[in-house]
């Protein structure tokens, strides 16, 4: 299968490229500048120069392909504080991409993030078939699942917020809670750290993202989901153990403090379950999970 995969050169990106590649696919990665297309080259992919503000290219680019994969976002646009404006533009690539696919029957997986049901406070684990009306990044989603009415085999995976593994950039929040207490002295967590984190190491999720590909029906939901819920307790004492600094509980008074804008974060509680996923596409998570990566100690070497 040709396969177009935009945000190939990202993290997620550099670990699905050379799955569909393993498995025999021939892959076109959106590169919007030289080093991308350059990691891109040196991993067996076809270049397509562009971005996601290129929409009559991206639209030639899909129609040209078999398949697609879907997971650049306008990060530095989210960051900097416009999370609305990285989200239009998220949604103007799917649309371009949807009428570029209608009535094919092709594929066109998508990503999001299960982070999202957290913030919808269901009380329980989250479940594939949890559907929300709007957001940011639920508007996206939905649009994609509704493309199936459109005769395009559409899928969204929902990935943990740690996607963790040799390739978690500096921006993950592994990454981040590592700075955070190695700059403070101090491994901290929330109240009694009850709180539960989803985590799916990113080799299964790019066995995820390919499978979808190759096999979800139409307008399906899955879920990233290899640890269904850890609790934050566990991963701030294994992190202090790491780090060699103290392990305290502090209040959601002081997390703001401590935590920065991720504090609000540090404090969800989002246990996730994958059963459907792994039933439906075979698909059963066999890397290490987040505490046992964290062990190994590759993300503290400095």
């Amino acid at each position: 299968m040709k396969v177009f995969v935009t945000g190939a050169s990202g993290h997620i990106g550099s670990v699905v490229v050379p799955e569909l590649l393993k498995a025999g696919h021939h892959v076109v990665g959106l590169a919007r500048s030289d080093q991308s297309a350059e990691m891109l080259r040196k991993a067996g992919a076809e270049v397509y120069r562009g971005s996601l503000d290129d929409l009559d290219s991206l639209k030639t680019a899909v129609q040209a392909a078999d398949g697609v994969i879907h997971l650049a976002f306008k990060h530095d646009l989210a960051f900097s504080g416009d999370m609305e404006g990285a989200a239009r533009a998220d949604l103007q690539a799917l649309e371009a991409f949807g009428e570029a696919l209608a009535d094919t029957g092709k594929p066109l997986v998508g990503v999001d993030g299960i982070l999202i049901l957290a913030f919808a406070n269901l009380g329980r684990t989250g479940l594939e078939t949890d559907v929300l009306e709007s957001g940011p990044r639920v508007d996206a989603e939905n649009f994609v699942i509704g493309l199936a009415r459109k005769n395009v085999r559409s899928a969204v995976v929902r990935l943990a917020p740690t996607v963790h593994g040799p390739r978690d950039n500096t921006a993950g929040f592994m990454p981040t809670f590592i700075r955070i207490a190695r700059a403070k002295g101090v491994s901290a967590y929330i109240g009694e750290g009850a709180n539960r984190w989803p985590a799916v190491h990113e080799l299964d999720a790019a066995r995820l993202f390919r499978l979808a590909l190759e096999a979800a029906p139409a307008g399906t939901r899955l879920h990233g989901v290899g640890d269904q819920g850890i609790a934050f307790k566990d991963i701030a004492e294994t992190i202090g153990r790491q780090l060699d600094v103290p392990v305290t509980s502090i209040s959601a008074q002081d997390a703001i403090e401590h935590f920065g804008h991720l504090s609000t974060f540090a404090a969800l509680d989002n246990p996730a379950s994958s059963a459907a996923t792994q039933a439906m596409l075979h698909w059963h998570p066999a890397q290490p999970g987040l505490i046992a990566d964290l062990r190994e100690g590759d993300y503290f070497k400095v």
